[in-house]
C-alpha cells in the first residue's frame, strides 16, 4: 500500500524495524516521494514492487513536514534494487520527489488493510496524495493447502481491496488518484523448481493467480479506480517467464516492464509538479540565496 504526506516524525517511525525483520512486502506500497519548494510544498509519490502485492502513492501538497509511508511486498521490497522499478521511477522524479521504499515480505491483503490506517492516518492531508496504487495478489493466491498462512481466499481477497479503496476514499483521496496493480503471471516450472530447492512443494499455480488478478480488476472497475493488469499484459508475450527472475518475482525486464505501465500512468497526475530546486545553469552564482531559498 502506499502512502504520503505525512510528518517526518511519522515517516522516521515507519523506517525504524526491529532486528532481523524483512524490509519487503507482500502488499504494496513501497515507495513514497516527497518534495519541497520555495515554500516547502511537499509531492509524494509512493510505490510498491509487487512479490504478491504492491501500492503505490503520489503525493503534491503544501505542507511543513512532507513525507509518504507506503508498504509492499518482496517486489516493493526488490523495487529498489539495482534496474528495480522503484529505482526507475525514483530516478525520473529526483528533481520533483524523494522516494522511499517501505517493503515487509510476505504479507497479503489481510493484514495490509488492518495497517492501512497506521499509514496513512485521518490527519494525513489528502490534498498532498497525487495518487496511491495498491499492489496484491502473490502471497493471497498461495494454495490454501500448500500455504494457509499466507493464503486469502477470493472473495476476502476481493473484500479487503475495497476495504482499502474505501478507507482512502474516507480519508479524502478520491478514486481517480488509486491505482490497483494485479499480481503478475507464475512461471510454474521456475517457481517449482525454486520451491523445490527449498524443500518445499509448489504452492502457487497460474490459473489460480489469475483469478485473483480477475478479482482485482473487478474491484477496480466497481470502485471506479484505474488498473494495471500486469498478469493480462505480460502474458500477451508468448515467453514472460523472461519477466520474472524465479518464475514468481521480477526480473530486470519486468521491473522495466512495471515501471514504463506506472508511468504512462502517472506521468499526467505529476507532468504539473514543479521541480525541487532550479538546474544548476539557473543558479544565480553571485546571489544563490536569490535561487536556492
Amino acid at each position: 500500500m502506499g502512502f504520503g504526506a505525512v510528518s517526518q516524525e511519522f515517516l522516521s517511525s515507519l523506517c525504524q524495524r526491529r532486528e532481523g525483520e524483512s524490509v519487503a512486502w507482500d502488499v504494496s506500497v513501497s515507495a513514497a516521494f516527497s518534495i519541497r519548494g520555495a515554500q516547502r510544498a511537499a509531492h509524494a509519490l509512493a510505490l510498491c514492487p509487487h512479490a504478491g502485492a504492491s501500492q503505490l502513492l503520489v503525493s503534491s501538497s503544501p505542507s511543513p513536514e512532507p513525507g509518504s509511508p507506503l508498504t509492499g511486498l518482496d517486489h516493493g521490497l526488490y523495487s529498489f534494487q539495482e534496474n528495480g522499478w522503484g529505482a526507475y521511477l525514483a530516478e525520473r522524479l529526483v528533481r520533483k520527489c524523494d522516494v522511499v521504499n517501505r517493503g515487509i515480505s510476505g504479507y497479503n491483503t489481510r493484514w495490509a488493510k488492518l495497517i492501512l490506517p497506521r499509514l496513512i492516518t485521518e490527519s494525513t492531508s489528502a490534498d498532498s496524495i497525487v495518487a496511491v496504487t495498491i499492489f496484491f495478489g502473490a502471497n493471497d493466491s498461495a494454495l490454501k493447502e500448500l500455504n494457509p498462512k499466507q493464503h486469502v481466499p477470493l472473495e476476502e481477497y476481493a473484500a479487503n481491496l475495497k476495504s482499502m479503496v474505501q478507507y482512502l476514499k474516507s480519508v479524502d483521496i478520491s478514486a481517480d488518484r488509486i491505482i490497483l496493480i494485479t499480481p503478475p503471471p507464475l512461471q510454474e516450472s521456475a517457481w517449482e523448481k525454486a520451491c523445490l530447492a527449498k524443500g518445499d512443494k509448489l504452492t502457487r499455480c497460474n490459473a489460480t493467480t489469475g483469478q485473483y488478478a480477475q478479482a482485482c480488476v473487478q474491484v477496480a472497475r466497481e470502485c471506479g479506480t484505474d488498473v494495471l493488469d500486469l498478469w493480462t499484459l505480460m502474458q500477451k508475450n508468448q515467453d514472460f517467464s523472461s519477466y520474472l527472475s524465479d518464475g514468481l518475482h521480477l526480473s530486470t525486464k519486468g521491473n522495466s516492464f512495471l515501471a514504463a505501465q506506472l508511468w504512462s500512468r502517472l506521468e499526467n497526475k505529476l507532468s504539473a509538479l514543479p521541480s525541487l530546486l532550479p538546474y544548476w545553469r539557473d543558479v544565480d552564482h553571485t546571489n544563490p540565496e536569490a535561487s536556492l531559498l
